[in-house]
């Protein structure tokens, strides 16, 4: 009989499971996992059918295996922090919390429309359990993701999921494939000096803002919970020495894919070019769908479409005032959504300058700042893909990137034609824009509420020249 490698891994942990231990939902009750192999028999058919409205976890089907069965895990059970080879993922469990633990918020539209959750459940100790990584579904094998990256424009080497378990895969009644992930879940062989641990202020911080963003349409993870406990955890919020006790917290959080960057600069960096070619595989055949794998320009396309999809990315950032505070390669989606919430911050005063991370003495990542890290950024996915590139792709890589600025720009100009109600094409578009945010600059104008009030103003006014003052 064939067992995957990381079916021995889970039998050992289910079989250490104890105190200090998330111990398995549903384990005798009626949750039905993917199968473990072809051939494994399947579910009766409709018994675990997508619906919406699921009310109780048992009936929820999460599943690992789409994450581990394509790619080797790292060898080592044991959880402890060291430089990690040879895999894209290591299995680790959360670490649940030794206080009690509370519900702060959930989101209702996630919950029912990305999870197929019935709201009721988070009136659950299932529910209470899961999301705060006391105890996992029966079937999901949590992961944490190695990558690296280049931090504040130098590479950091190893870095990874410090504090993040990756619990599965769920694919819902549309066919939409999200990942599921915890953050502030505990320590992983990626926590280098840090704790595992994430606080109530930067998780709330976390759940409102990614909800925000996903409801002003700019491309973002989403929160689909919020946890706090009474374990102490302690942080120097300011980084000037300071330290102050704070509550731990969790968030469960989703994106259609967690990969980034850094996913791949990890692999390039560390000449693992076989196992880089697999993970780009796999992210192209279950994420750009347009792209054949038959295509020997494939990874040529790929490029051409993050570095697109990042411009456009860059462009609504600015046109809501949104400065991500760290722009990091790990931190870039290679969908180009928007993750990692830090230290972020949305302008008040319009000001290029504005940098919302107080360990950013440089302001390397200042929000006027953004579109210029995305290029350099970009460039690190291309260094990082040229190994698998011939000279006439790379060749034509190259040229795709020097077009990401005038991509950006284009979008930019759309964004904020539609900001200002501009129609049509006029070739003075451009200076009225950049003349308004200069005009903004000067007099420190409020960014947001500076077009909420150019709204209000009546046609009737404009024709007569009479701008009321307030």
């Amino acid at each position: 009989m064939w067992w995957p490698p990381w079916l021995a891994a889970w039998l050992a942990w289910a079989c250490r499971a104890g105190v200090g231990r998330p111990s398995p939902l549903c384990a005798f009750r009626g949750l039905c996992p993917a199968p473990l192999g072809p051939n494994t028999s399947q579910p009766e058919p409709g018994h675990c059918r997508r619906q919406r409205g699921a009310a109780d976890l048992c009936a929820w089907p999460l599943s690992s295996e789409s994450l581990l069965d394509p790619f080797p895990i790292d060898v080592i059970q044991e959880n402890y922090v060291r430089n990690v080879r040879n895999c894209i993922f290591s299995v680790v469990y959360p670490t649940p919390f030794k206080s009690r633990v509370r519900l702060v918020a959930v989101s209702k539209d996630v919950l029912e429309n990305i999870l197929d959750l019935d709201i009721s459940v988070k009136g659950t100790s299932d529910f209470l359990q899961f999301v705060s990584g006391g105890k996992v579904i029966f079937g999901s094998v949590p992961l944490a993701h190695r990558y690296g990256g280049h931090q504040f424009g130098s590479w950091a080497g190893q870095l990874g999921d410090g504090r993040a378990h990756l619990l599965g895969v769920y694919t819902n009644r549309h066919g939409e494939r999200w990942e599921i992930q915890l953050k502030g879940s505990g320590k992983t062989p990626y926590s280098r000096n840090g704790d595992g641990r994430a606080v109530l202020r930067s998780s709330v911080r976390e759940f409102l803002c990614s909800e925000a963003m996903h409801y002003l349409g700019i491309p973002t993870s989403r929160a689909a919970s919020l946890v706090v406990s009474d374990d102490d955890v302690w942080r120097d919020q300011f980084y000037n020495g300071n330290i102050k006790k704070e509550r731990g917290a969790v968030v469960l959080r989703v994106a259609k894919s967690w990969f980034r960057i850094g996913s791949l600069e990890i692999l390039a960096h560390s000449g693992e070019l076989d196992l880089q070619r697999r993970l780009l595989d796999f992210i192209i055949q279950e994420h750009f769908p347009s792209i054949a794998m038959n295509d020997s320009n494939r990874y040529l396309e790929f490029f051409s479409t993050v570095v697109s999809e990042t411009a456009d990315l860059m462009a609504l950032w600015m046109s809501v005032g949104f400065a991500h505070g760290v722009c990091n390669t790990d931190n870039f989606s290679l969908l180009s959504v928007t993750i990692d919430y830090g230290p972020f911050g949305f302008m008040d005063s319009y000001d290029p300058n504005f940098v919302p991370n107080t360990s950013d003495d440089e302001g390397r990542y200042k929000i006027g700042n953004q579109a210029n890290v995305g290029l350099f950024n970009l460039s690190k996915l291309l260094q990082a893909l040229k190994p698998l590139l011939d000279p006439r792709q790379k060749q034509l890589a190259s040229q795709i990137l020097e077009g990401y600025g005038e991509h950006y720009y284009r979008c930019l100009t759309e964004l904020f034609k539609t900001k200002l109600g501009l129609l049509g094409e006029n070739e003075d578009d451009k200076y009225l824009i950049a003349f308004l945010l200069k005009l903004m600059e000067d007099t420190k104008a409020d960014f947001t509420m500076t077009f909420r009030q150019l709204s209000e103003i009546t046609a009737d006014q404009l024709q007569e020249l009479h701008i009321p003052e307030e």
